[in-house]
């Protein structure tokens, strides 16, 4: 086993997440369902099976699909994630009902999906490439996801009852709109 691998990829993408939009995701989530546990085994499930894919692949996304392409697509995803954000959901009303889809789905769903062609993502990859050892930067990068992102979660747990969640979704919302117009900027420039 390469220690130095794991190591790596820990280190490398622990400070990636740090002030990342997925651990911003992680906030949110565990200020709306108050379940920190649940939300970071949701999380662990999303990023094994994100950045597995993304060690498996790595080589080929790099080849074959454009720059200026993946960042329209990263752009419209930013884009929509901040309309959707500031959707206020019914649960912020009414803590009686239960969520749709729960805690844990709501989690490796959303976490997931944020996750693709994000920073950590790419990162993912190219450390695959580099160590040629999947499993071992998948643990390493997994690692270091979670201890980022538990950070996020667990004041998110703290804070949840102090911080009302319309300024939760209007900062969340803002800082997808920034993310989807440094993408737009960058297809445009591309």
């Amino acid at each position: 086993m390469s220690w130095e691998s794991v190591l790596g990829s820990f280190v490398l993408v622990a400070a990636s997440e740090m002030g990342d939009k997925t651990q911003l995701l992680a906030f949110s989530l565990a200020s709306k369902f108050r379940k920190p546990w649940v939300v970071l085994a949701g999380i662990l499930v999303a990023t094994v099976a994100n950045h597995a894919l993304a060690s498996s692949v790595g080589t080929w996304v790099s080849t074959h699909v454009p720059a200026r392409v993946m960042a329209l697509i990263l752009a419209a995803l930013f884009l929509g994630f901040g309309l959707w954000t500031l959707k206020p959901d019914t649960l912020d009303e009414d803590g009686d009902k239960p969520p749709r889809f729960g805690a844990f789905l709501t989690t490796v769903v959303l976490f997931f999906l944020a996750e693709m062609g994000d920073k950590t993502q790419l990162a993912t990859m190219a450390l695959a490439a580099r160590y040629q050892a999947t499993v071992l930067v998948t643990l390493g990068t997994t690692a270091g996801m979670l201890v980022s992102d538990g950070l996020a979660v667990f004041l998110g747990d703290r804070l949840a009852g102090r911080v009302q969640m319309k300024w939760v979704r209007w900062v969340t919302a803002s800082l997808f709109f920034l993310f989807g117009a440094v993408s737009l900027w960058a297809a445009w420039r591309g």
